[in-house]
């Protein structure tokens, strides 16, 4: 977290950081007396963690992943957890939308060829494709999946998606399943949640769905993409490129996805500026206070 967080931490509280090594031996001897655990979505908090904390009352995530934490073992322990919804939603959906038109407008590809001194040499560039007109398929219409929904909308593309349960407040096309929101978009975002329902959920027959012309965005969590069939899909043009802000294993992702063609990777910075990180910060400190005062913490999600 933001440093001027951490030191907010240290004034309210004893805090013992688990991925200090030197701090290995108080943490052991403190396991009975540790109340909270702040943590990030990606870190999350084992189960067997969980478990070797007893007065454990609360895991405050600084983000909204929620994939890495049992979430009914928590509850079943009475273990509030709690996530930063809202403050980091615009960045996220600014974050697709910049994959989306740097793999549309081949801006990294652009950047290289000024660099490396072939525009002035003379070479010619390829066309990119404007946004305006194509079909954007939301594979989750969450707080992000609308909110990118509507900046593509304002670049002129035409907004569908597809969602677990039923949306009723949304006048966007909704389609039945995942692979028919893929056939009817030229550009699929990835903003689901990562849980077990939702793993490789962005499978071979969707990518397929998606075509030769179709662009993949994922914003939400590696773990919601079958990797297997993306890169077999990239490397065969059954997809026509992808934008990605997060992977399995990272950040050490496969080694084919630097090779993968007509691809911008980004190392899982959808909500990577520095004023969402303060106010996401913000939120795991109110989270933290409400459960000392013992208060049911603002943004409990389980």
């Amino acid at each position: 977290m933001m440093g001027l967080i951490e030191a907010r931490l240290d004034e309210a509280y004893t805090v013992h950081r688990l991925y200090d090594p030197a701090q290995q031996s108080a943490i052991e001897a403190n396991l009975s007396a540790i109340r909270a655990v702040a943590t990030g979505g990606g870190t999350g908090l084992s189960s067997d963690w969980i478990e070797k904390l007893p007065a454990l009352g609360v895991i405050a995530i600084n983000g909204v992943g929620t994939d890495k934490v049992d979430l009914k073992l928590a509850r079943g322990r009475n273990i509030d957890v709690t996530t930063t919804p809202g403050v980091l939603t615009d960045d996220v959906a600014d974050t697709g939308m910049a994959l989306l038109l740097a793999v549309l407008r081949h801006v990294v590809t652009g950047d290289a060829f000024v660099r490396e001194g072939r525009w002035a040499n003379g070479e010619g560039f390829p066309l990119g494709n404007s946004p305006k007109g194509k079909r954007i398929g939301i594979l989750g219409l969450g707080q992000i999946g609308r909110a990118l929904g509507r900046r593509a909308e304002a670049f002129g593309m035409e907004v569908r998606y597809w969602n677990r349960s039923p949306v009723a407040d949304s006048d966007w096309t909704s389609c039945s399943t995942p692979v028919e929101l893929a056939g009817d978009s030229d550009v699929l975002a990835v903003c689901i949640a990562a849980n077990a329902g939702t793993q490789g959920i962005v499978d071979a027959d969707v990518l397929a769905a998606l075509g030769s012309k179709g662009i993949l965005i994922n914003v939400a969590r590696g773990s919601v993409v079958n990797e297997d069939a993306l890169l077999a899909a990239l490397t065969s043009n059954t997809i026509a490129g992808a934008g990605l802000d997060v992977f399995m294993n990272e950040p050490k992702i496969r080694e084919e996805f630097l090779t993968a063609p007509n691809t911008v990777l980004m190392p899982h910075q959808g909500s990577a500026t520095l004023e969402t990180r303060i106010a996401m910060g913000e939120l795991v400190l109110a989270n933290l206070a409400a459960h000392f005062a013992g208060e049911k913490p603002p943004t409990t999600v389980n």
